[in-house]
């Protein structure tokens, strides 16, 4: 047994002897828990219930805001995420609370002007946070300047964060080695780390390799060393043991209910796997299984729906091929499905190394997952064999131009010119810090919200999110209603949701007075009948004074069997839907994919020449800029900014 895990006599009760060395543990139910497993749905009234309990169980840290939750909770829950702060910290008053912050990104999906980082950390300082943890999608640590600076002088914990990626199958190769984030460790301590985390965001981090990193990162650097590795590919328990032997001083896991597929290893098998050991965490199970039963009955029904439970195994081992975090890997399969392409997917995954290897070979963690996995679709979907990246994300342009920082390796040179022609701030790439180059936004977002903002939180909001922010901050205000659709559930609901689940299955959805079956007259007739992608096959028996007229009927196999109780069977792929009809002569402008109107860069009447850009469109948070198809005169736009559309929705019409 190594010398760093030593048994003692066991002790199953709550007040054990306190061990030597406890591993501290982080608790991210709360926060990535729910990212990963159910879309970040999570709502602060079913945090509540076991706030306070969680709070004394002794946990390092508990993981409450950041990452996608600012995003989603403005969005889709119709929650003020500044709120969600104050209001935890009035029930977690022990514990600190930690954060997921995207260095110059901060929670958004591109790098901000500095005095919307400054702001931003500040007021997050205020309202509750205690530990920054820090990352950057390129691990290019410029990114971090101004948010540190900020976090130092809010007097509150720096965690930086190594991105752990590879590009071997293991641990080594010539771009992420031992060396590599050896160095990054270092480089973190020089600016005042507090604690270095190896931010292990899609599950690579085999056992094997663990055990030498977290061993080199201990003899390297004096800040405590926190592991983050996410349990999707199945290895996190095993790589968690080596780590544990390896020295490493914290542990990221989840609370059973919220634990294990794309999301964490569970809490519970570690707190047991270590007791009596000179690492022994000192929890009590009986109290963490009491919060597991009210986050399994009071909680967790209200978000089943939301679970995927299509695949019967709780791991992705093609995890280790595409290396695609779980969250981004379902919002790609969600794209292609609503764009009738679920049939592409094999290719998304072919060429998603291709991409990520043209990009530099950027770690796949958000915002740089989104970037690669939606320029992979683009490509999958709009390639012809003469011409690759025919549609090229704004942010894959902003990111060769250099806006996100330094790649590990140099971006495809011909990607890159192809990028940056006609790019607005310039067709050479920077070099610099990226913030050097991004204007002050608090004074603009100002003047544009006016004061629909509040206070300082309605603001940064805004200038965060534009579109979506000022839809929610209209719902805050009463300026318009909320839509059903972000409104909560009761369990009640919940209740009545399962049993007319139950009665359709059944049948019994809708009641049918039962009477005598009729014979069949000789005006029978079989009807082809679609639903989505089954066919059946129909008989209809019309009744009364009904005219018959005789159309051509295809000749039935000689053999064919009664349909008395049709199979379903597997419908043709269907047809390319028909061009939408519009008024007017004219070429019509279509959305390639569904997505989010964020603004039309014309109006109606302008004069446009092939080519240039008439809307911007989002789609997995990613920006597409859709040209012009021919001259003309623009004409018949009937969205607007944070209109949802369709795939294959008349954007406009020029002629």
């Amino acid at each position: 047994m190594s010398d760093q895990v030593k048994m003692t006599p066991l002790n199953y009760s709550a007040d054990r002897p306190k061990a030597k060395n406890p591993v501290r543990i982080m608790d991210l139910s709360l926060r990535d828990g729910h990212q990963s497993l159910f879309a970040t749905r999570g709502r602060t009234e079913d945090m509540i219930p076991v706030a306070e309990l969680m709070d004394e169980v002794g946990f390092w840290a508990i993981e409450t805001w950041g990452g996608a939750t600012f995003d989603t909770m403005h969005r889709f829950l119709n929650e003020d995420p500044w709120e969600r702060l104050r209001t935890l910290k009035r029930y977690i008053k022990k514990t600190p609370f930690s954060m997921l912050l995207r260095a110059q990104n901060l929670v958004g999906y591109r790098n901000y002007a500095d005095d919307l980082a400054l702001a931003f950390v500040e007021r997050s300082a205020e309202n509750g946070m205690d530990i920054f943890r820090t990352f950057d999608a390129l691990n290019d640590y410029r990114n971090f300047e101004t948010v540190v600076k900020q976090i130092k002088k809010s007097g509150k914990h720096f965690q930086g964060c190594i991105c752990y990626t590879l590009t071997e199958p293991r641990l080594g190769g010539e771009v992420y080695n031992l060396e590599y984030y050896t160095d990054r460790a270092k480089a973190l301590e020089s600016m005042g780390a507090d604690s270095i985390c190896i931010k292990d965001m899609a599950g690579l981090l085999a056992p094997y390799d663990a055990y030498p990193l977290i061993k080199a990162l201990k003899e390297k650097v004096k800040a405590p060393i926190h592991l983050h590795s996410h349990f999707t590919s199945g290895m996190s328990p095993m790589t968690h043991l080596k780590a544990i032997e390896a020295g490493v001083d914290i542990i990221d896991t989840c609370m059973t209910p919220y634990a294990y597929r794309t999301s964490h290893a569970a809490l519970e098998p570690l707190v047991m796997a270590l007791l009596g050991t000179n690492r022994d965490t000192g929890f009590d199970i009986k109290k963490l299984a009491e919060i597991n039963d009210i986050l399994e009955k009071e909680v967790m029904p209200k978000y089943k729906h939301l679970l995927d439970d299509s695949k019967v195994s709780i791991i992705d081992i093609n995890v280790l091929l595409h290396q695609t975090p779980g969250g981004m890997l379902s919002n790609l399969v969600n794209q292609l499905r609503e764009m009738d392409a679920l049939d592409k997917l094999d290719e998304v995954y072919k060429e998603l190394p291709r991409v990520r290897k043209d990009l530099g070979q950027i770690p796949l963690v958000t915002p740089t997952s989104q970037i690669v996995g939606v320029q992979t679709v683009n490509n999958v979907l709009h390639d012809t064999p003469g011409e690759r990246y025919r549609m090229i994300t704004g942010q894959v342009k902003d990111l060769c131009y250099g806006l996100y920082g330094k790649t590990a390796v140099p971006i495809n040179p011909e990607l890159q010119a192809k990028a940056l022609k006609g790019y607005p701030r310039g067709e050479k790439p920077i070099t610099g810090r990226p913030a050097e180059v991004l204007e002050p936004e608090l004074a603009k977002a100002k003047a544009e919200i006016g004061d629909l903002a509040a206070d300082m939180e309605d603001l940064i909001l805004y200038a965060l999110f534009p579109v979506t922010g000022r839809k929610f901050l209209e719902w805050k205000y009463g300026k318009t209603e909320a839509p059903a659709s972000v409104k909560p559930i009761t369990l009640e609901d919940v209740k009545k949701r399962d049993e007319l689940v139950k009665k359709a299955l059944a049948g019994k959805l809708v009641e049918v007075k039962q009477v005598e079956k009729p014979p069949k007259s000789q005006a029978v007739r079989t009807f082809n009948v679609f639903v989505d992608e089954e066919y059946f096959a129909v008989e209809v028996d019309p009744v009364g004074n009904t005219h018959l007229v005789s159309v051509p009927q295809p000749v039935a196999p000689a053999a064919a069997p009664p349909q008395v109780a049709p199979a379903p069977m597997k419908a043709p792929a269907p047809a390319p839907a028909p061009e939408p009809a519009h008024d007017g002569e004219g070429t019509v402008l279509l959305a390639p994919m569904p997505g989010m109107i964020i603004k039309y860069m014309v109006k109606d009447g302008d004069t446009v020449k092939q080519g240039d850009a008439i809307v911007v469109l989002e789609a997995m948070k990613m920006e597409n800029a859709l040209a012009a198809p021919c001259d003309g005169k623009v004409q018949g736009i009937k969205f607007a900014s944070g209109d949802t559309v369709a795939k294959g929705a008349v954007l406009c019409v020029i002629g």
